[in-house]
């Protein structure tokens, strides 16, 4: 019987290839996994374009399917696939960004072969002229990790040493995503809480081994050299390195040292038309970043058509800050038509991918909305504390701590809305405290108010809890 690396490459020899490559990365490198799907993904919307003879506009991959879509190439179902493999691809290139943990990146990636399987499944007819043949799936390969060690290690490989670098790099963000996260920390907890830097010290050890055979090991280097993984930071040597990987033609370090030279640095000083340069090749080559940077670059010049046009690119290859910069624009008609429906979606968008900034606009706009849900208010709270917990939002703090008090959620929570109340006064800005005063004096008299009558016990405690909190 087939395996299902056997499947795919009946479905086609270099797609085949590039899943058992991406297969294998699923346990150790998960990152690696994810990336070479979406490239994957990339490649499949041309084989189904080229079946039809449709021809692309461009290489923005959410364009491809759209087009796909509307040429009647592929279904309503077929589309979606694409997209949420597309999205998946998104979250493995900057994992850190949507909060996951290395368990959930590694779950993820499981999912997103499944979801490539299951695709291929309902395209095959339609690409081979072929019925679907009988095939079972092979566990994961546990051992490849060892195997890309071996590699780095004995045989001082370049791309292992980089992609083990990468591994170790993307642990290490995601560690410092949680270790920057809101929350009491208890004593076994404080004892972890330099995992981050010694994951990425050792990352950087790898980086540097590779840096002078792998380009892409170069870019990372410089940047670790500027962020000092190691401790000390050597900004002048990581921005040479970036610049000697920027004309090798890395996109990663075309958008860095493009961006440099849109905002300034150690050693570039400010050329607008080279930033433009670099991050223009960076963008020709997908890089999201790089897209909404010339989104910056356009808007900062007054040309708000060319920067509509370069965000909408970065927002449509799934960069959520594109995403809801773009909702920005198209709520005030900037650079194009108003249309709220698109602001809406593009809000949504880009909360759903973790953007801290509309996460929180969403929260606002379902907790405002009479006609919300049980389930919608529930997102409401979920992206509220989402808001707090990562970006420490004093903003965020109050709007929950109101909904918790006033019952907009379902339910009233004096004791947690107190909690909030006090947090967001502890780190409020003079103006956001004269916000903070009002709601405290508030929510003391309602509790005062309500001890008075109360007679459960549960409620007493609360009730007590709560006036301590605010009585500090």
């Amino acid at each position: 019987m087939l395996t299902d690396v056997d499947l795919v490459t009946q479905f086609s020899a270099e797609l085949g290839h590039d899943y058992c490559i991406a297969k294998s990365y699923v346990k150790d490198v998960p990152t690696q996994a994810l990336l070479l799907l979406r490239s994957l993904t990339h490649k499949l919307t041309d084989l189904l374009a080229e079946s039809k003879g449709v021809k692309f506009a461009g290489p923005n991959l959410y364009d491809r399917i759209e087009t796909l879509n509307n040429q009647r190439v592929i279904d309503v179902r077929i589309t979606r696939a694409l997209h949420r493999l597309r999205g998946d691809g998104n979250r493995g290139a900057h994992p850190e960004k949507y909060h996951l943990t290395a368990e959930q990146l590694q779950q993820l990636s499981e999912k997103s072969i499944e979801k490539l399987l299951k695709l291929i499944e309902s395209l095959f007819k339609q690409v081979t002229g072929k019925s679907l043949p009988k095939y079972k799936f092979e566990p994961f390969d546990l051992l490849v990790g060892r195997d890309l060690c071996y590699r780095a290690v004995m045989q001082g490989e370049a791309e292992a040493q980089y992609l083990v670098g990468m591994s170790l790099k993307t642990r290490a963000l995601m560690q410092q995503e949680q270790e920057l996260a809101l929350e009491a920390l208890d004593d076994e907890e404080a004892a972890q809480s330099n995992l981050s830097r010694d994951t990425l010290a050792k990352a950087q050890y790898w980086f540097s081994l590779a840096a002078d055979r792998n380009m892409n090991a170069m870019h990372e280097h410089g940047v670790a050299l500027i962020h000092g993984y190691k401790g000390e930071s050597d900004v002048v040597a990581g921005e040479r390195a970036i610049a000697l990987s920027a004309q090798a033609g890395v996109a990663n370090a075309m958008a860095l040292l493009g961006y440099f030279y849109l905002v300034g640095s150690e050693t570039v000083t400010i050329d607008l038309d080279k930033a433009q340069e670099h991050l223009q090749g960076a963008a020709e080559l997908e890089q999201a970043e790089a897209m909404a940077n010339l989104g910056v670059l356009f808007y900062q010049q007054g040309d708000l058509v060319q920067a509509n046009d370069f965000i909408s690119q970065a927002a449509k290859a799934g960069f959520p800050h594109a995403q809801y910069n773009l909702a920005l624009m198209l709520a005030k008609g900037e650079g194009t038509e108003i249309d709220l429906l698109a602001s809406e979606h593009w809000m949504k968008e880009a909360a759903e991918q973790g953007q801290l900034d509309a996460m929180f606009s969403r929260a606002q706009a379902l907790l405002n909305d009479d006609g919300s849900t049980s389930v919608e208010l529930a997102l409401a709270e979920s992206y509220l504390r989402e808001v707090i917990k990562y970006g420490h939002s004093v903003p965020a703090m109050i709007e929950l701590s109101i909904a918790l008090a006033d019952g907009m959620l379902d339910k009233i929570d004096v004791v947690g809305s107190a909690a909030l109340l006090k947090l967001a006064k502890e780190r409020a800005s003079n103006e956001e405290l004269s916000v903070i005063e009002p709601l405290w004096h508030s929510l003391l008299q309602q509790v005062e108010n309500v001890l008075c009558v109360a007679t459960k016990t549960e409620e007493l405690a609360a009730l007590e809890r709560a006036k301590e909190l605010l009585s500090d």
